[in-house]
């Protein structure tokens, strides 16, 4: 047999399906069998259990002491019991944050989602997975698009009916539902229902949902360019309008896990476009105005990105203490005292800094600072065509000038 724990390896990560202790491979069960401590949940553990041999623990609560759980057994040969692929929104992620790989050995099980998409006969490169589980509904609102095949994981046996209202309410009410539960086991059921006429009851905890996306004439899709449509926003009109919007958002050009400040952020859009543009992206929007800090929280949600921070005050002093951004937008008060004074020092080295201005009085400090510090100033108008009498005419927008900084 097989060293159940290679040298140096002290940690095994062993995948487990619903099937248990019978579907392990030969080698999954011996690092099982062979491990002197075994964490797991108790679901994981009651499954493993003809194989465990050491101690059995379950995972502490609240389970942010789960990692220092493990690592106080350092040096014994311990195994942890995750669901299918351990490092697919697995406890694998969490533990490889602390513990090098070189000191782990992992044997994965398929993901719900690999058994999910194989029940399915859908090929999962082109296949959205969402995972709701712990999280909110409103995650999968911007893979809603026509034809668009989506797994989402949910958190229990509400979910899929939770998830059915939301996709009715918003537009996409003919959209089949097919949900797979307790994948793998001898307790497996798969059913489907539309989205407006769901009636599934008596849901396993352990579910997926498969969404075949059908939208409505009035379903609310939300494009993957920048510059989306003002009226998919609430607002009061304090809003950087959508060509604006896009100029903003090239220019502030997002980069993978940047954190932005939207200072004066209004209806919120540009930080809930710059979280748009990928999951790792990261936004604070802050926020004088006590209604448009809420809205900013409502429209965040409709957009799919409920993480946008929002910090209801006023700078610079609601900035004191924040995390230190890539990037920063001043679209509001720019013109009060202090708050690109402690925007320009807050800036990481590298990060980019937009701010926007549309009176007299901002345009004058922008063109200052670009004479001082450099960068980029850029003016731009934007007419839309509107009716004129019984004719068409152009109304020009008030025109904006930006400056764009890099700091070094």
């Amino acid at each position: 047999m097989p060293d159940p724990a290679p040298i140096g390896r002290w940690l095994s990560i062993v995948g487990i399906g619903e099937d248990g202790a019978q579907g392990l491979s030969p080698v999954a069960r011996d690092l099982v069998a062979g491990a002197d401590m075994v964490f797991g949940g108790a679901r994981h553990l009651a499954l493993a259990a003809s194989v465990i041999r050491g101690e059995a623990k379950p995972w502490p609560s609240p389970f942010a002491q789960a990692v220092d759980a493990v690592l106080a057994e350092r040096g014994r040969r311990v195994c942890v019991l995750a669901s299918g692929d351990p490092f697919f929104y697995g406890v694998g992620s969490t533990l490889a944050a602390h513990i090098p790989p070189e000191e782990t050995f992992v044997v994965p099980a398929p993901s719900s989602f690999s058994l999910a998409a194989s029940r399915m006969g859908w090929p999962l490169p082109e296949t959205v997975l969402v995972s709701l589980h712990g999280r909110a509904l409103d995650r999968i609102r911007p893979h809603l698009h026509p034809g668009a095949r989506i797994l989402a994981l949910t958190s229990d046996g509400d979910g899929p009916a939770a998830l059915a209202q939301l996709l009715t309410e918003i537009g996409f009410g003919r959209s089949r539902l097919t949900v797979l539960e307790a994948l793998g086991g001898e307790h497996e059921r798969v059913r489907a229902a539309q989205a407006d006429g769901f009636d599934l009851e008596d849901i396993a905890a352990l579910n997926i949902v498969a969404v075949d996306v059908a939208a409505a004439a009035n379903a609310r899709i939300i494009a993957y360019t920048p510059g989306l449509a003002d009226d998919l926003f609430e607002h009061d009109g304090q809003i950087t309008k959508r060509e604006i919007r896009a100029m903003t958002l090239s220019a502030l050009a997002p980069c993978r896990g940047a954190l932005l400040w939207d200072v004066g952020a209004g209806a919120g859009s540009i930080g809930i476009e710059w979280m748009l543009a990928d999951p790792s992206l990261r936004a604070i929007a802050i926020e004088a105005n006590a209604d448009r800090a809420a809205r900013i929280g409502r429209n965040a949600a409709a957009f799919g990105v409920p993480d946008l921070a929002v910090i209801q005050g006023r700078a610079p002093d609601s900035l004191t203490g924040l995390a230190a951004p890539d990037a920063i937008f001043v679209g509001g008060g720019g013109s009060v005292p202090g708050v690109l004074e402690t925007c320009l020092t807050a800036l990481r080295p590298g990060g980019r800094l937009v701010a926007n201005a549309v009176t007299l009085e901002t345009e004058a400090d922008l063109m200052a600072r670009h004479e001082s510090l450099g960068g980029d100033l850029v003016r731009v108008a934007v007419s839309r065509a509107d009716r004129v009498g019984g004719k068409t005419g152009w109304r020009p927008a008030m025109p904006v000038t930006q400056w764009i900084w890099r700091k070094t």
